[in-house]
């Protein structure tokens, strides 16, 4: 492998493992990882602290937007995972931005245009010295359309609803099969359709259907493609 950094960019539907893919292929060639989804519940974690979710679950925006330059969000590795733990202004809140909590409100404040903006910036910032593996659903599109690895990750709703049930079934959590893929189906909907930055495959990316591969499978497709682009 020679010493040419570049920009990886994944995205992809929920659920489809991208995160375990760009995570391990971080891991395995000394890139920084950025988990962009911890980034925007990063955000709702805020807002939940800071009392804007009114009673119905309503966000105070205006209060939101002007909190947005106060809010940093930071990476740093965690020795003992090897995985980066995700910091709101200098606290460790990576167990924090996990809860149904903020699982349940992250994506009516990822829909927010000025939320977006502020943290395709500081992802753009993160990623100036490239080296850097990014996962989300707008990272090849918007975040860096000049990425120079690009990959769309897809599986089958099935299949995807299938390994969500399993992962939950294994954590000893009750799961409903027919629950969790109308779930799936409805994300998808959102994603794809939502006015700003919505999930689309971009035009240069390196598709992957991973319905039918296992992760050692995946990871091995992921990093010979590194290496075919680093050449």
């Amino acid at each position: 492998m020679n010493n040419k950094k570049i920009t990886i960019a994944i995205d992809g539907f929920s659920s489809c493992g991208k995160s375990t893919m760009a995570k391990d292929l971080a891991k395995e060639i000394g890139y920084i990882y950025v988990d962009t989804g911890a980034m925007y519940r990063s955000v709702t974690l805020y807002a939940l602290q800071h009392g804007m979710f009114g009673a119905d679950n309503s966000i105070d925006t205006a209060a939101l937007e002007k909190a947005m330059p106060q809010i940093k969000i930071s990476f740093k590795l965690n020795a003992e995972t090897g995985r980066p733990d995700t910091y709101l202004n200098g606290q460790l809140v990576e167990k924090d931005i996990r809860t149904m909590e903020v699982s349940s409100r992250v994506s009516p404040i990822a829909a927010l245009p000025f939320v977006r903006k502020a943290l395709v910036e500081q992802q753009q910032a993160m990623g100036k010295e490239k080296g850097i593996v990014m996962d989300g659903r707008d990272i090849g599109t918007v975040v860096f359309p000049d990425a120079e690895l690009k990959v769309f990750v897809t599986a089958s709703a099935e299949v995807r609803a299938q390994r969500r049930f399993d992962e939950l079934k294994a954590k000893g959590m009750p799961a409903d099969l027919q629950d969790i893929l109308k779930n799936v189906q409805e994300r998808d909907y959102i994603d794809s359709h939502r006015e700003v930055s919505p999930l689309r495959k971009a035009d240069d990316a390196v598709e992957l259907d991973n319905s039918n591969m296992t992760i050692a499978e995946q990871k091995q497709w992921l990093r010979n493609i590194f290496e075919e682009r680093t050449r």
